[in-house]
């Protein structure tokens, strides 16, 4: 006699759109239960009509919003076995253009805010030997993106952070996962974003006006959405040990060559993705005469 395996659920963050919501409705579709946090979750209209989705009020800068949530979806579910830390937002522009608020507010959100709810949830997943933790990092986690040095921070501790709890966390059966996606065609450019010169600065604006037209091109011209939820869900699933997964061509592409290329070589051809001249003043950094 057969007999039925129980559903798994997955608490995932930042389900308001983008990834988090694709994600969602992709282990929704699985057959997963599945806890959708948003810090606005009477605005949503397509998640709460769904099957096994339990919506819930999440803001990973509020620890009494973490714990609530965590204590509904246990109270609704019973457990927990996949947390996916998407939550995220971008802050844009020169690092002189950013104030003290901006900066403790990327690393609130991208950084403290993924700590926080990983915090929350790793005592469950201790007292059961078992669980998942997938930290959606970025491309920006291992590579430079010009004009995002803050996000690129949140982004590098965010990898540093998770590889460390490989380590803290495989005696008690619980494996971690990062997901790297490359630019991907979600709101990160618009309302995810953040390029407010705070400081007044005018430095950097002739480089700036250059090149964010440049950046802004590159998210309607990634992966989607979907294409990140698949990712996840097969870190979710595979049964393997692996650490990392990349998400687009260009991640993909960037990523191994900056495992093989130095970096008077491999810095350069970030800069000429953006422009000519900041590859021509790079090159002539790197490859000044000795």
């Amino acid at each position: 006699m057969s007999t039925l395996k129980p559903r798994q659920t997955v608490l995932i963050t930042g389900c308001s759109s983008g990834i988090g919501r694709a994600t969602a409705l992709h282990f929704q579709r699985a057959g997963w239960n599945v806890v959708a946090t948003m810090r606005t979750p009477k605005q949503e209209t397509e998640l709460n009509r769904l099957n096994n989705v339990l919506l819930v009020a999440l803001d990973v800068q509020d620890q009494a919003s973490v714990d609530n949530a965590l204590q509904q979806a246990l109270i609704h579910f019973g457990q927990i076995d996949v947390l996916v830390n998407n939550a995220g937002y971008a802050l844009m522009g020169a690092f002189e253009n950013a104030s003290e608020e901006q900066i403790q507010r990327q690393f609130d959100t991208n950084v403290f805010g993924l700590m926080r709810v990983a915090r929350a949830v790793l005592p469950h997943f201790r007292g059961r030997n078992a669980g998942l933790l997938i930290n959606v990092a970025s491309m920006a986690g291992r590579l430079p993106i010009p004009l995002m040095s803050v996000y690129n921070a949140s982004k590098w501790a965010v990898q540093g952070f998770s590889e460390c709890l490989t380590y803290e966390l495989a005696p008690f059966n619980i494996r971690v996962k990062i997901v790297e996606p490359g630019a991907v065609n979600t709101a990160f450019f618009g309302r995810s974003g953040d390029r407010q010169n705070a400081t007044g600065v005018a430095a950097y604006n002739e480089f700036a006006n250059a090149q964010f037209p440049v950046i802004d091109k590159t998210g309607p011209g990634g992966s989607t959405s979907d294409d990140v939820a698949a990712t996840i869900y097969r870190a979710a699933t595979d049964g393997s040990v692996t650490l990392r997964y990349a998400v687009g061509v260009d991640a993909k592409a960037l990523l191994s060559a900056r495992k093989i290329l130095p970096d008077r070589m491999f810095l350069p051809m970030i800069g000429w993705s953006l422009s000519p001249a900041v590859f021509n003043r790079l090159g002539r950094l790197f490859y000044k005469p000795s």
